[in-house]
């Protein structure tokens, strides 16, 4: 199954029409988007640290978040196809040169590892910032955030790959790596900002990867990386800020696609 099934699998997973999340801590209006020092809210098995307090601050987000993002889309945009200083026809030309014959399989599984690292962490220490049930919620909800923002794309865009494979920008690979990467880094940087130097390193050789393979441009590259780490702060901010408030109502509702095939849409209301 590939990587893009896994994440979708969620959404046809067997569940209730509608449920109601509800967290047992409320914060005041006068906390508007800081959480209290030595909160610990449901699925959180530690106090906050000063930067996790800020999660569900929209400075914090804009900063953490939208900016890196729309930099590295923009820089995607850039040096699409011929354009920009170096362009993706100039790293296409400068692969061609130095190695034509690189090929690899290891791009299609190495961005998971960071997930063994996940769960082995969880096992073998206490130190992860969620309880391993809303990780793995969280984990679900971010891939299915950048499913839904790479494929759209995928289509608008209709670029075709350096290999003659169609649907090159973004690349899909390189979002779920740094999907991955950054929710690691969100869940153990408190504990040693090595564990997320080393899973961005697994993101970005994964991007590379997929450049030197001759499956991806680098512009794809650059914009798949952007897509991941806006996702996963995308739902960090909206679990703080629905610890905050009264809870999220959510709604699953059956859609036709537009190409016509049956699909399920995801609906919150908070």
């Amino acid at each position: 199954m590939t990587a893009q099934l896994l994440w979708l699998s969620v959404l046809l997973a067997p569940a209730p029409t509608l449920a109601q999340i509800q967290p047992q801590k409320t914060l005041d209006a006068d906390t508007a988007n800081v959480i209290p020092a030595d909160s610990v809210l449901p699925g959180q098995k530690h106090p906050f640290t000063d930067a996790q307090r800020l999660e569900g601050d929209d400075g914090h987000f804009l900063k953490r978040a939208v900016i890196p993002a729309a930099a590295l889309v923009a820089a995607g945009l850039y040096t699409i196809q011929g354009h920009g200083v170096f362009s993706s026809f100039d790293a296409r030309d400068a692969r061609n040169r130095n190695t034509p014959n690189f090929s690899t399989k290891i791009d299609d599984y190495l961005f998971f590892t960071p997930i063994v690292g996940l769960y082995a962490f969880d096992l073998l220490s206490s130190q992860n910032r969620h309880d391993i049930r809303r990780q793995t919620g969280l984990l679900l909800a971010s891939g299915v955030l950048t499913t839904a923002i790479v494929f759209p794309f995928k289509n608008l865009t209709d670029i075709d790959r350096p290999n003659g494979n169609p649907t090159a920008f973004p690349s899909g690979h390189t979002a779920y790596a740094f999907t991955i990467a950054t929710l690691m880094d969100k869940e153990f940087r408190h504990k040693s900002p090595w564990i997320s130097v080393g899973s961005y390193a697994v993101a970005g050789a994964t991007g590379v990867m997929r450049v030197l393979n001759n499956e991806h441009w680098m512009a794809d590259v650059l914009a798949g990386a952007g897509v991941g780490i806006l996702s996963v702060n995308t739902i960090y901010w909206l679990e703080s800020k629905i610890a905050q408030n009264k809870g999220l109502n959510t709604a699953l509702i059956p859609v036709v696609l537009p190409n016509g095939q049956p699909g399920m849409g995801f609906v919150l209301q908070f």
